[in-house]
């Protein structure tokens, strides 16, 4: 189970080796980013091209060109990731997708969820890009399923 879409999942996976291999120095190519999370390269591509435009990563063209962060962009919390892919419904649906669900009609789980729900936001609103980066170099988490 996960809380996040399947796109978004690639998002944050994608965005996390980006920031890995800039640590490096380096910019990374599709290729290799697809290959470093085991994703679908022509999916991934799509996701990132979104996530330049929106200036979550950035991009240059060119033989040396792929994809890289900087100092600005490794900063940013997660939920700019959550947000760009998935729009704000982690941050105010319902735990049942119901529409109708609110503080005066609220839905069976309405109120425990909302204290999940108040975690989640508070952890992607709270850590930066560059909070997990450390783990990833000392090889501590991976990004592979």
């Amino acid at each position: 189970m996960s809380v996040f879409s399947k796109t978004c999942e690639y998002a944050m996976r994608a965005v996390f080796f980006i920031a890995y291999k800039t640590s490096e120095d380096k910019k990374v190519g599709i290729k290799e980013i697809a290959q470093g999370i085991n994703s679908p390269e022509h999916f991934l591509a799509k996701i990132l091209q979104d996530l330049s435009r929106k200036g979550i990563v950035l991009s240059a063209k060119g033989p040396n060109g792929g994809f890289y962060m900087d100092s600005i962009t490794l900063k940013q919390p997660l939920s700019n990731i959550v947000e760009a892919i998935d729009g704000d419904k982690i941050f105010v649906g319902c735990g049942l997708g119901l529409n109708y669900c609110s503080e005066s009609n609220p839905c069976p789980i309405h109120h425990e969820f909302k204290k999940i729900r108040n975690d989640i936001i508070k952890m992607l609103k709270n850590t930066t890009i560059e909070d997990f980066n450390e783990d990833l170099i000392l090889g501590n988490s991976t990004l592979k399923k």
